[in-house]
C-alpha cells in the first residue's frame, strides 16, 4: 500500500529522485525550502515526490512530480497528480499551476488528461536557467509550458 507523508525539515530530501525532474540542484533546494516536499512510501521506500509552491493566496504550483523509475507508466504519476490537486484544495488554492518542458510530450499528455490546460509558454525558459542544453524525446527543451488547474470546491 502507498502512503503519502510531508518530509520533515530534518530529513534529507530526495534528490536523486528529484534531480530526475529538474537537473538543478540549487533550484530544486529552494523550492523544497520554500514549499511542501510530499513523498510517497510503499513498503518503507520512496517510490515517489512531489514539491508544492504557494504562488499567491490562490495559486500552488506543482514544482516537481517524479515517480521512481521502476514503478513508472503503473499510474503511479497520475495517483501523484491526483493526490497533489487534492493537498491543493484542502490547502484553500483556487488554481493548480504546473510548467514542463516542450519536449515532455508524456508529461504534456498526462497534465491535459487530467484536467490541466495550458496558460502561457515561457519562451526559452530552459535556454536561461540550465547551463547545459536538455534533450528529451529528440527534441531540445527550450520553452517552458505553463499549465493550470482550477480546482471545485
Amino acid at each position: 500500500m502507498m502512503k503519502f507523508r510531508l518530509l520533515q525539515a530534518h530529513e534529507p530530501l530526495p534528490m536523486e529522485l528529484l534531480l530526475e525532474a529538474d537537473p538543478s540542484e540549487r533550484l530544486v533546494r529552494a523550492y523544497c525550502a520554500a514549499g511542501w516536499c510530499m513523498i510517497a512510501e510503499r513498503e518503507g521506500s520512496v517510490i515517489g515526490v512531489y514539491v508544492l509552491l504557494a504562488l499567491s493566496n490562490t495559486t500552488v504550483e506543482i514544482k516537481n512530480l517524479v515517480v521512481a523509475e521502476s514503478f513508472r507508466s503503473r499510474g503511479y504519476g497520475r495517483q501523484f497528480l491526483q493526490r497533489a490537486l487534492t493537498e491543493a484544495m484542502h490547502r484553500g488554492f483556487q488554481f493548480v499551476e504546473i510548467g514542463t518542458g516542450n519536449s515532455s510530450l508524456d508529461q504534456l499528455a498526462l497534465y491535459q488528461k487530467c484536467g490541466f490546460r495550458i496558460h502561457a509558454i515561457d519562451s526559452d525558459f530552459f535556454k536561461r536557467n540550465y547551463p547545459e542544453p536538455i534533450f528529451e524525446n529528440g527534441i531540445e527543451c527550450r520553452d517552458m509550458i505553463r499549465l493550470r488547474y482550477t480546482v471545485s470546491s
